[in-house]
C-alpha cells in the first residue's frame, strides 16, 4: 500500500524526466535544428540566459490571469447558482450560455482591443470569457442535481428553498466547484497568453512572439514551459485546497 502511493506520487516527475531525455536524444541524434525544434539543454540554456526577461513577462501573465479567473469565478458562481436553483432559468439561460461557449474567444480579441485599447483590458477579458464556463456549468450542475427525495424530506421538515439551497445544495456543489476551478485556471492561461499574442506589449504571449521573430525558438519553448508551470502550480493548490475541505466527497479515496 505504501510502496503504491510513493509510486503514485513520484510518476508525473518520472514520467516527466523520460520523456525530457527521450526528447534531448532524439534531438542530439538525429541533430534537429534549434530552430525546427530546439532541445530540452537548448531550451534550459536560454531559460537561465533569458531568466529576467521570462521572469518579468511571467509575472505580467501571472497577474493578468489571475484577475481575468477571478472575475470567472465571481460571475461563474453567481450564473451558476441562478442557473441551478431555477428550472426555468435553467430552460431559459443555459442553451443560451452553451452557444456563447462555442464561440472561439480568440475572435473577440480584435474586438475587445477596439473597446479597451492595447494593454491588460483585452487579457483580463480574454480569460475571464474563456474560464467562467466551466465554473458555471459545475455549480449549476451540483445545486440542480440535488435528490429530489433529500429536497421533499427537508421541505417537510421545515426548511424552505433558500434553506435547502444554501445549507445543502451549496456544500454538495463544492466539489464540482473544485474540480471546474483546475479546469478553468487552465484555461484562463491559455486565454491570457492569447490575447497577449495580439494585443500586448509585455506577458508571455508577448515573448512569444518576439522569440519567434528573433528566431529564438529556444526562447519561445522556454516561455511556454514557465505558461505550463504556473497553471500546474494553480492546479496543484487548488487540488490541496479541495482535498482540505471537501475530504467527505473523497472517502473512497482516503482508504485506499
Amino acid at each position: 500500500m505504501k510502496n503504491t502511493k510513493q509510486i503514485e506520487r513520484w510518476s508525473p516527475w518520472l514520467l516527466l524526466v523520460a520523456v525530457l531525455l527521450l526528447w534531448q536524444v532524439i534531438c542530439s541524434a538525429f541533430e534537429v535544428s534549434d530552430f525546427i525544434f530546439p532541445s530540452p539543454w537548448r531550451i534550459w540554456t536560454q531559460f537561465w540566459e533569458f531568466k529576467e526577461v521570462i521572469a518579468g513577462h511571467a509575472w505580467r501573465t501571472f497577474w493578468v490571469t489571475m484577475a481575468g479567473f477571478g472575475l470567472a469565478i465571481v460571475v461563474g458562481v453567481l450564473l451558476g447558482f441562478v442557473i441551478g436553483s431555477s428550472r426555468i432559468a435553467y430552460a431559459a439561460i443555459y442553451p443560451l450560455m452553451t452557444a456563447f461557449n462555442a464561440l472561439p474567444k480568440a475572435a473577440f480579441v480584435p474586438i475587445l482591443v477596439v473597446w479597451f485599447g492595447i494593454g491588460i483590458g483585452p487579457a483580463i477579458l480574454t480569460a475571464f470569457l474563456i474560464s467562467f464556463f466551466p465554473i458555471m456549468v459545475n455549480i449549476a450542475t451540483g445545486l440542480a442535481t440535488l435528490e429530489p427525495e433529500l429536497e421533499d424530506v427537508l421541505r417537510v421538515l421545515g426548511a424552505k428553498r433558500w434553506d435547502v439551497l444554501m445549507k445543502i445544495g451549496l456544500p454538495r456543489s463544492m466539489p464540482y466547484f473544485f474540480g471546474s476551478l483546475k479546469v478553468a485556471i487552465t484555461l484562463a492561461f491559455v486565454g491570457t497568453t492569447v490575447s497577449e499574442m495580439t494585443a500586448a506589449n509585455e506577458g508571455i504571449g508577448y515573448l512569444l512572439i518576439s522569440a519567434g521573430s528573433a528566431m529564438q525558438m529556444g526562447l519561445a519553448f522556454a516561455g511556454l514551459m514557465v505558461v505550463g508551470a504556473m497553471a500546474m502550480l494553480m492546479y496543484e493548490l487548488f487540488s490541496v485546497v479541495e482535498k482540505h475541505t471537501t475530504g467527505w466527497a473523497h472517502r473512497g479515496s482516503q482508504n485506499q
